[in-house]
């Protein structure tokens, strides 16, 4: 069998085996989506376009956010905990197609809810987007660098740690990364943190694309995420091609 076959097979038997699972994940994505762009206007009087925006434009990473760092760690905590991780190890392919097939079905998982979420917002809020050519170049980026954080993480640590990890991720961007605010809101610690974190750029470049003459991103932002997909998906593949 070729790398194609292997991948055609890798992506039949996850799909298969997870089927009810993913169909689920991709209406919450949907529902988390709707719920940024509406449910957080509710929290801000009269807000203005910007902050509107800011909505609009967070609700796509967020939802990438979620999907990579959030769902897919416990995803592949369970898998570990009823022993599907070992029967994968015994598959005759590539570690990078098993990861590669995955990454196909999360993607597809995630799209629902952008489209959705991007609907929603321009018929009730008309925030002023104005798409850029890079909005899908962006989204694959987004996508794969949080797709091969929580692979990275997922993977290098117990089921415990990396449940206990995913919660603190969806918790901070919700509430203390600039993905519906400006960066500037924050205290200067955070901040910095946020500089090497890879969240705050996922943010930009999700902006600069949907909303170009509003928004830009800068080359470190696109370099950040570059840097820590590379890292989660070494990781990864290092982790599994391990004895």
């Amino acid at each position: 069998m070729n790398m194609a076959s292997h991948y055609q097979y890798v992506f039949q038997m996850q799909l298969l085996r997870n089927a009810g699972f993913f169909i689920f994940m991709a209406l919450l994505q949907i529902l988390i989506s709707i719920g940024i762009v509406i449910g957080f206007s509710y929290l801000i009087p009269n807000p203005d376009t910007e902050t509107i925006l800011f909505l609009a434009t967070g609700a796509p990473t967020i939802i990438l956010i979620i999907a990579g760092m959030v769902i897919l760690p416990q995803q592949i905590g369970t898998a570990k905990t009823d022993g599907y991780m070992e029967y994968m190890r015994t598959w005759p392919v590539s570690r990078s197609v098993i990861l590669g097939a995955d990454t196909t079905i999360w993607l597809l998982i995630t799209l629902p809810g952008i489209i959705v979420s991007s609907i929603v917002a321009h018929l009730m809020f008309t925030p002023g987007y104005d798409i850029s050519w890079t909005v899908v170049p962006a989204l694959l980026m987004i996508a794969l660098t949080s797709i091969g954080v929580g692979y990275g993480f997922s993977y290098l640590l117990s089921p415990t740690s990396s449940m206990g990890i995913s919660q603190v991720v969806v918790f901070g961007a919700l509430m203390f990364s600039p993905v519906n605010f400006p960066m500037d809101r924050l205290p200067e610690w955070l901040q910095s943190l946020h500089a090497v974190l890879p969240i705050y750029s996922m943010a930009e470049v999700m902006r600069a694309s949907l909303a170009a003459s509003t928004f830009d991103a800068t080359m470190g932002n696109y370099i950040n995420l570059m840097v820590w997909c590379i890292l989660g998906y070494g990781g990864a593949i290092f982790i599994l091609n391990r004895k």
